[in-house]
């Protein structure tokens, strides 16, 4: 597994990321970040380890330009802009189709906080491109109906449970999609699972959905 940085074109901007892959691979995540965070998300970046241990590639990679994440800091505008994150990451999804070594990959998307509901339009955009999608703690609701019942990836909505409005939200999104879904809930956990042990879980249940939804050895 080697790890590299790259620059995605992307919905008319370029963004910097982090690629991690090898050959011979055949299913890559890509991960959506939560409000206010960047590809150097310390949760993220210990999903992908588990991620990489597993033998799949990884993409994290940075919804908002520096300058945006700058005034994001200060109104926390864009980071709930739904729209603007599913376009980047629809981008970054197409973007990697124009790389030699990602363009014949399967596709999971792994969407935290206002991520998840990019996540889950880009899925509603990309039927056919993306396999898989996982959401941490995510907003499922803020994709909308529309876009949750065009969704046709399986998805998994991992949430803490000692997070109780953001489970209700949950349970609420995965009555509306139309794809297979499962609720996996943390005990213990909050928000941001931070508790021991409980980014370890997250981490172990996403790597079994992706494998489940690529095929049990990546294909």
């Amino acid at each position: 597994m080697t790890m590299h940085e790259v620059t995605v074109a992307t919905a008319g901007v370029e963004v910097g990321g982090y690629l991690a892959t090898y050959p011979g691979v055949t299913g890559i995540v890509v991960f959506a970040h939560g409000s206010g965070s960047s590809r150097h998300s310390p949760r993220n970046m210990a999903v992908a380890e588990e991620l990489h241990r597993r033998g799949l590639a990884t993409l994290l990679f940075d919804l908002l330009t520096p300058d945006e994440g700058r005034v994001d800091e200060l109104t926390a505008e864009q980071r709930f802009d739904i729209g603007l994150l599913t376009r980047r990451l629809t981008g970054a999804v197409d973007w990697l189709a124009t790389q030699e070594e990602t363009a014949d990959l399967r596709v999971g998307l792994f969407g935290a906080s206002t991520g998840a509901a990019a996540a889950l339009r880009s899925a509603a955009e990309r039927p056919d491109r993306v396999r898989g999608v996982v959401s941490r703690g995510g907003r499922p609701d803020l994709a909308g109906t529309e876009a949750l019942q065009l969704v046709k990836a399986p998805t998994l909505l991992i949430v803490g449970g000692a997070d109780p409005e953001v489970l209700q939200l949950n349970q609420e999104a995965a009555d509306r999609l139309s794809a297979p879904n499962r609720i996996h809930v943390v005990p213990g956990a909050t928000h941001l699972f931070e508790e021991r042990g409980a980014i370890e879980e997250v981490s172990d249940a996403a790597a079994e959905w992706f494998l489940l939804t690529f095929g049990a050895d990546g294909q």
